[in-house]
């Protein structure tokens, strides 16, 4: 080979010049690689900062919700009004309305406060009862009629105090708004601070928010998420006994079984475009099939866990498949190599191998159900219901709601506790997705294999 046939004299020649000195093309580069990672870092803090002011302004505005302005004084249960017979028949007890309990409330807080001197010039003996709560007379006629022996005597009793006496205890109405609301006046106001001082006004825990029902726009300070939490835990705990074995039993067959054929390609489509579904077209769906067709009960947890099963369903396959194939196929054929049959290579060594990613997918699934609230509107859960449903089986098909939807219930009524209520009750929500996600962590760390 000579000089002139030499390959080195057909490769381009480099421009000579140190390592050590960025050139105008690698500046460039790095540049542009320095520019992208702070576009990383702004979309990161913009990211975060909106969370941090979304979180922040429902706690502000929800927390108030955990605590409630309480009134307690001696009530004197008059017989003449929830007795006149006399007999402590319960039966004739039970036809006296709440009506007059809250005249045997309101006469007892007069006689109290005339006997401890407290008075406020403009405040007479029916603004003085505007500060209990309506939900007050209920509370004392449950309480006699479950024990008639009360009845002609004096006893300690705490009632919720108005709702517009609560919002001024946490700063939610003032003496300046007072002045312009026809519920209350700053003379009202005046004497709340009194009882305040005197220890009759206090502020404690709330628990009735976990536990009560919702309550009429004339009592807000008494509405609770009692229905709707266990309208929300039966509705996921049907959807899991449902969605769960059909969402897996259905991957099994799709990943590990089916021919791969025109009919399975058609079913793979049709699973990923119902994932992508819009929510309200399942509760259009439900409404049609379940309730119309079917004849079952309206804002019934049983429809609304239908309806989010058929929702939930899609999520569970692809999740459960996703996790199915990421086995190695190296186990398979060890399975295969000593003798297993399919079906035991798969319950035995792939169905054990993906069971973390299935139960993460499975509790993903579940908590975007949770969260769900327009399909659960159009089976009528969005309608007032005041009363707890029963135990199981039997409460499955009683009248129920659910977390998101009476978030938007509350949010919608025209009274501002209800507006706090409805923040209050985001939180609930957000600690319930909270912990399911947390579950979904800690059972695939628990569960997961490396190999």
């Amino acid at each position: 080979m000579t000089d002139s046939t030499s390959p080195t004299d057909a490769l381009p020649q480099r421009a000579k010049g140190s390592l050590l000195v960025q050139d105008a093309r690698t500046r460039q580069r790095n540049a542009a690689e320095a520019r992208f990672k702070w576009y990383g870092i702004v979309a990161i803090v913009i990211s975060l900062t909106v969370l941090a002011i979304m979180l922040f302004t429902i706690f502000r505005d929800g927390s108030s919700s955990f605590t409630q302005a309480y009134m307690t004084f001696p009530v004197t249960i008059d017989v003449a009004i929830v007795d006149k017979d006399g007999n402590r028949d319960r039966a004739e007890m039970a036809q006296t309305t709440t009506i007059a309990y809250g005249r045997v409330l309101a006469e007892s807080l007069n006689a109290y406060l005339a006997e401890q001197g407290i008075a406020i010039d403009g405040v007479d003996e029916g603004a003085v009862a505007e500060l209990i709560s309506r939900e007050g007379a209920g509370a004392l006629r449950d309480q006699v009629l479950a024990d008639t022996a009360l009845v002609g005597t004096t006893i300690p009793f705490t009632v919720y105090a108005s709702g517009r006496i609560d919002g001024y205890l946490k700063g939610r109405v003032t003496m300046e708004s007072a002045a312009l609301d026809a519920n209350i006046t700053p003379a009202q106001l005046q004497l709340a601070d009194r009882l305040r001082a005197e220890g009759i006004l206090t502020t404690g825990w709330n628990w009735g928010f976990f536990t009560s029902p919702d309550a009429s726009d004339q009592r807000p300070e008494a509405a609770g998420l009692g229905v709707a939490i266990v309208g929300s835990l039966y509705m996921m705990l049907l959807t899991a006994l449902m969605a769960l074995p059909i969402g897996v039993a259905a991957s099994i067959y799709l990943e590990e079984f089916a021919p791969k054929n025109r009919w399975t390609d058609l079913i793979e489509v049709n699973i990923s475009n119902l994932a992508a579904v819009p929510s309200i077209v399942f509760g259009i769906l439900g409404l049609a099939i379940f309730i119309n067709f079917a004849g079952l009960p309206a804002s019934s947890t049983l429809v609304g866990a239908l309806v989010l099963t058929l929702m939930t369903l899609p999520t569970i396959i692809i999740a459960t498949r996703a996790s199915l194939r990421a086995v190695p196929p190296s186990i398979r054929d060890a399975a295969y190599g000593v003798g297993a049959s399919r079906m035991q290579a798969v319950f035995h060594h792939v169905l054990p191998l993906a069971a973390p990613g299935i139960m993460t997918g499975t509790i993903l699934g579940l908590a975007s159900a949770l969260g769900e609230t327009a399909p659960l509107l159009l089976i009528g859960m969005v309608a007032f219901v005041d009363n707890h449903p029963g135990a199981p089986m039997e409460g499955f098909l009683d009248p129920a709601t659910a977390l998101p939807v009476q978030v938007y219930s509350w949010a919608s009524r025209a009274d501002p506790a209800f507006t706090e209520r409805s923040a209050g009750a985001i939180i609930v929500l957000l600690f319930f997705l909270l912990v399911m996600n947390a579950v979904a962590i800690v059972l695939r760390r628990r569960f997961e294999r490396r190999w």
